[in-house]
C-alpha cells in the first residue's frame, strides 16, 4: 500500500498544478469562518454589555472554563461536594487543554482566561481548515467552503469562541480524518492520540482510525506497511493513558475514571437516562434550552442517516457514530449534548452539498437560508451564554 493510498476515499479529480489554488481556497474558507464568528461575537458583545455583563469574562470563565483554568493554575485535586452521590472532581476533565493554557501563561504575559481563549480561537481556525480539507477532498472546494460555513453557524457555535475544548478536539479530529483519507497513517494515529487527550469523546477519533486500519488490513490480506500498524497503535494511546492515570490515582485502575464521571451524573446507560429525560420534557414544562437541545440531537440522528445513505467514507461514519453513541447513550447534562456534537462536522456534509446546489441554481434562496441560520446562531448563542442559567 502506498503512503498516499486513497482507497478509503478517492479525492475529487484535480488538474496538476492546483496545489496553490487549493491552499488559497482553504485560506478563503478559514477567512469566511473567522468573519462569521467575529460577526457573531460582535452581536454577542453588544447584547452582553446591554445585559451588564463583560463579554470576555463570559467567554473565558463560564461553566467548564473555570475548571480548566483551575487545573492549568493549580493542577488536579479540586473536588466539590453537592450532596450524597453528587461529587464533582476535576479529574473528569482531560489534560491537554489546561496543559496548553499553562504553557502559554508561562511564556507570555497573558492571564489564564486570555490564554484559554487564544488556544481555543487558534484551534478553531485550525479546525476550520481541517473541516474544509475533508469536505474539499471528498466533494470539491465549494462543498468544503459550505461545510465550514455551516459548522460556523451551528446553534451552539458560540462555544467555538469560548475557552472550551471542542475547538481543540475538532482540530485534531478533522486533520486526523483527513490523514486517514489520504493514507497518512502516522499522522492519523498521532493526531488521534492528541484528540484522545483533549476530551472524553475524543476516543471517537481513535475509533475512526482503528476501523479504517482494520478495513485496509482486510482489503490487503494483512500485507500493509509498518506505518499503518504504528498509526493504529498510536491512535488510542492518549485517551487510554489518561483514563488509566485517573484510575491509578483513585485506586481503581480500570473503573476509577468512570466512577468520577458517574459522580458528576454522567454515565453510559444505553440511552435510558436520555429517554427518561425526554419523557419528562414532553410531559412537563421545561426551560427553552431543553427542547432546543432535543431538536438538535434529533436532527443529528437524521443527518447521520443521510450521511450513511450518501455512502460517506467509513472513517467518517465511524467517527460520527461514536460521537452520536456517546451523546445519545450517556445520561446526565442533556442540555450539553448539542455541544458534545459540535465536533461531528461530517454530519453537515449532506446539507453542505445541498447548499452548494441551491446556491448555483437559486443564489438568493441560498442567501436567505444562510442569513436565517446566522440569525439563529448569533441570537441563540448569545442567549445560551448571557441569559440562560443552564450549563453549556
Amino acid at each position: 500500500m502506498s503512503h498516499a493510498s486513497t482507497a478509503l476515499a478517492p479525492p475529487v479529480a484535480q488538474r496538476p498544478g492546483t496545489r496553490l489554488s487549493l491552499v488559497t481556497a482553504g485560506g478563503v474558507a478559514v477567512g469566511l469562518f473567522a468573519a462569521v464568528r467575529l460577526t457573531g461575537m460582535a452581536v454577542f458583545a453588544l447584547l452582553a454589555w446591554a445585559g451588564g455583563r463583560h463579554p470576555l469574562t463570559l467567554l473565558g470563565r463560564s461553566w467548564d472554563s473555570a475548571w480548566y483554568l483551575g487545573i492549568a493554575a493549580h493542577g488536579y485535586g479540586r473536588t466539590l461536594h453537592f450532596g450524597p452521590g453528587i461529587v464533582h472532581s476535576d479529574l473528569a476533565f482531560f489534560p491537554l487543554y489546561p496543559a496548553l493554557i499553562r504553557t502559554l501563561t508561562a511564556v507570555t504575559p497573558l492571564s489564564g482566561a486570555g490564554a484559554g481563549l487564544l488556544v481555543a480561537w487558534t484551534a478553531a481556525a485550525v479546525a476550520a481548515a481541517g473541516v474544509y480539507a475533508v469536505g474539499a477532498r471528498l466533494h470539491g472546494r465549494a462543498v468544503g467552503t459550505a461545510l465550514v460555513l455551516l459548522w460556523a453557524l451551528l446553534p451552539h457555535s458560540v462555544v467555538l469562541s469560548m475557552a472550551y475544548t471542542e475547538p481543540v478536539l475538532t482540530a485534531f479530529a478533522a486533520w486526523s480524518l483527513y490523514a486517514v483519507l489520504a493514507g497518512n497513517w502516522l499522522w492519523a494515529g498521532t493526531l488521534a492520540a492528541l484528540a484522545g487527550l483533549s476530551r472524553p469523546n475524543g476516543f471517537a477519533v481513535a475509533a475512526a482510525v482503528l476501523v479504517a486500519a482494520a478495513c485496509e488490513l482486510r482489503r490487503h490480506g494483512g500485507r500493509v506497511t509498518h506505518r499503518l500498524w504504528t498509526g493504529a497503535a498510536l491512535a488510542p494511546l492518549g485517551w487510554t493513558a489518561y483514563v488509566l492515570w485517573v484510575g491509578g490515582r483513585t485506586g481503581d485502575l480500570l473503573g476509577g475514571y468512570f466512577d468520577v464521571q458517574r459522580l458528576w451524573g454522567s454515565r453510559f446507560d444505553l440511552g435510558r437516562g436520555s429517554l427518561r429525560f425526554v419523557r419528562e420534557l414532553l410531559l412537563g414544562a421545561n426551560r427553552f434550552v431543553f427542547p432546543v437541545a432535543l431538536l438538535i440531537v434529533a436532527a443529528a440522528v437524521v443527518l447521520y442517516a443521510l450521511l450513511a445513505l450518501d455512502r460517506a467514507p467509513l472513517p467518517l461514519l465511524a467517527y460520527t457514530a461514536v460521537l452520536l453513541l456517546i451523546a445519545l447513550g450517556g445520561s446526565g447534562f442533556f442540555e450539553s449534548k448539542p455541544r458534545f456534537l459540535l465536533p461531528a462536522f461530517p454530519l453537515l456534509l449532506p446539507p453542505a452539498r445541498a447548499l452548494v446546489r441551491t446556491a448555483r441554481a437559486r443564489p438568493w434562496h441560498a442567501t436567505v437560508m444562510v442569513t436565517a441560520l446566522a440569525g439563529l446562531s448569533f441570537g441563540y448563542g448569545t442567549y445560551l451564554v448571557v441569559y440562560a442559567r443552564t450549563p453549556l
